[in-house]
């Protein structure tokens, strides 16, 4: 996975609370696709407003990606896949589910991937927290 950001330790705070905040964008180039990255560190303890927070942020990665503000950034990623990760510390509840599968189906129609992902102890730039130090 590479990262297109050559100073990652500039960027703005990271997590789904940040909705103008892209998180992580990578390019893998085994799979030939740009991933976007969403970080949630907190445990879903406050479903309403992290779900709240958390289709904000989605919201705002699609826009990114459909409005063609990615491609003038990154012209590099034309013609590539597209994937966005939900990174969460833990098993979102049973009343996410629903949410994430409409999520699912929407992007698909747009032709974007969408998947969650439990990473406890990673960061989202890939490593685990204690080596990152980035907040």
């Amino acid at each position: 996975m590479t990262d297109p950001n050559p100073n990652p330790e500039l960027t703005s705070p990271k997590g789904v609370e940040h909705a103008g905040v892209i998180d992580f964008l990578g390019f893998n180039q085994t799979a030939d696709e740009v991933l976007l990255v969403m970080v949630e560190r907190r445990p879903w303890l406050n479903l309403e407003p992290q779900m709240f927070q958390l289709q904000e942020k989605l919201n705002a990665y699609l826009s990114f990606a459909l409005d063609g503000e990615m491609l003038e950034a990154y012209p590099q990623f034309s013609g590539k896949s597209l994937r966005i990760r939900l990174e969460c510390v833990e098993t979102p509840p049973e009343e996410a589910i629903g949410f994430f599968q409409h999520v699912y189906e929407q992007a698909g129609l747009q032709g974007i991937a969408f998947e969650v992902e439990v990473v406890s102890g990673m960061c989202g730039c890939g490593q685990p927290q204690a080596d990152c130090g980035k907040s």
